[in-house]
């Protein structure tokens, strides 16, 4: 089953790009993604849409700038039959660095309930995996994903690739880096348990972003880990996802 990590629905006109839930399900169908995590910042917008999507999951758009950022986190949450699985955090767009002190409520809501943080990873000024590294050394009991692992700087993979290696819960996000050779690299380096397949869809391809881990010269288990099972056991644990009909 192959789990994109990292999906985007609705408007982003700063990047000329848009995709609606019935777009996104199609690409989901035309490429063999059983089920994903999607977000965006409005929480309502994505709230709908996977409370009426099969295979469609949430991460929550945490902008910890809001005053109120904290208090929705956790409605979201904990509402009943919630299908949100973990906060995404956008320092670049949102402006704030990784470590601030009010990213640290947010992390202790992920902390409490176990669930994931995905960081926009690879830009200066704000998303350098050194800086988010700060935040990981505070919280190490969180596990942390690295969206993009650097994006299209190699300074920044690597890095991304140390900061990995270093803290045992941060997990490396595939989508938007470009080196083929360097998923492999990461899963020689960091363990197989701990890359996961995102497309980031629809900023980057779903034809693209596959093919560059079923090219990368992994095993066929180990490609199959990247694909899907390491997403699942991070965002669902032992609870099997349902999947796009």
């Amino acid at each position: 089953m192959v789990l994109d990590s990292h999906m985007h629905v609705g408007d982003f006109p700063y990047f000329g790009v848009s995709i609606d839930r019935d777009g996104l399900v199609a690409t989901m169908r035309e490429h063999g993604v059983a089920t994903g995590m999607v977000f965006h910042p409005d929480h309502q917008l994505v709230r709908d849409i996977i409370g009426r999507t099969p295979g469609l999951y949430g991460l929550v758009w945490v902008n910890p700038r809001m005053p109120d950022a904290v208090t929705t986190l956790v409605d979201l949450l904990d509402e009943p039959g919630s299908r949100f699985r973990g906060v995404k955090l956008h320092p670049l767009l949102d402006g704030y660095h990784p470590d601030d002190p009010m990213v640290h409520p947010v992390m202790e809501v992920l902390r409490e309930r176990r669930l994931p943080v995905l960081i926009h990873c690879g830009h200066p000024i704000f998303s350098l995996p050194w800086s988010i590294e700060e935040l990981i050394r505070r919280f190490p009991d969180v596990s942390v994903i690295l969206g993009h692992m650097g994006h299209g700087n190699i300074v920044y993979i690597n890095a991304s690739i140390d900061v990995a290696a270093r803290n045992p819960r941060v997990y490396l996000e595939t989508s938007g880096m470009p080196m083929h050779s360097k998923i492999r690299e990461a899963v020689e380096r960091v363990g197989p348990d701990r890359v996961l397949f995102g497309s980031d869809a629809p900023f980057h391809h779903l034809s693209v972003e596959l093919a560059k881990v079923r090219v990368s010269g992994l095993p066929d288990p180990v490609t199959d880990a990247v694909l899907g099972e390491n997403g699942q056991r991070l965002f669902f644990g032992a609870m099997t996802p349902d999947v796009v009909g």
